[in-house]
């Protein structure tokens, strides 16, 4: 694949979800990176705009986000220009945040393939810079929902030594930032998420 020489507008202050196709519902979750975003920035010093975006995978706009978050169920599918897209985004600066909603697990390690077909997904060890800035997880990444009994496991893509895809699997954190009405979760586990996002964008901003 060939990088082109666009740059990741990393003065930006506003965060967006990933729209992709496939039939997976990249759509879910609406209410929680809107309630991460006033997490952070009443947190984390961060000053990031409310109006949360949505950008398609293939869409030039994504340069103009630092941080993009997925998540769903189900497939996902990138056309070769969507993965050629995505893979200059990421090694422009851009940074994708994969939040595993139970079942998109296969359907993401085959299309990042397609994005970084040199790139193995690698688990971030705990003293990780992710899980180390304003709040600290000396365990590494939280669980949030349990479904399958496993331990949470937080993965990466390093690009020529940047972290820039972070893939957080059996921790279910963007369920973990909804309101609190919709999983009734308890309020330190949605706290624990919450930070565990906040350190994700600060890491995010900053690298």
């Amino acid at each position: 694949m060939v990088i082109v020489s666009f740059s990741v507008k990393i003065s930006s202050q506003e965060v967006a979800v990933l729209k992709y196709n496939g039939g997976g519902d990249w759509y879910s979750n609406q209410t929680a990176v809107p309630n991460l975003i006033k997490f952070a920035n009443k947190n984390s010093n961060t000053k990031i705009k409310l109006n949360q975006s949505t950008v398609a995978v293939g869409s030039i706009d994504l340069f103009n986000f630092p941080i993009v978050f997925m998540t769903g169920h189900g497939n996902v599918f990138f056309t070769e220009q969507e993965a050629q897209n995505l893979r200059n985004y990421l090694a422009s600066g851009g940074f994708l945040h994969v939040s595993d909603n139970y079942g998109i697990d296969k359907y993401i390690r085959r299309e990042m393939k397609k994005v970084f077909p040199e790139l193995k997904f690698q688990e971030i060890p705990s003293n990780h810079p992710i899980y180390n800035q304003t709040f600290i997880f000396k365990n590494g990444i939280p669980k949030i929902h349990e479904h399958d009994k496993k331990k949470p496991k937080g993965f990466g893509l390093f690009f020529e030594g940047r972290l820039v895809c972070f893939y957080d699997y059996e921790s279910d954190l963007s369920d973990g930032w909804e309101d609190s009405s919709i999983h009734n979760n308890p309020q330190n586990i949605r706290l624990k998420a919450l930070k565990m996002g906040s350190n994700i964008i600060e890491y995010a901003f900053k690298n």
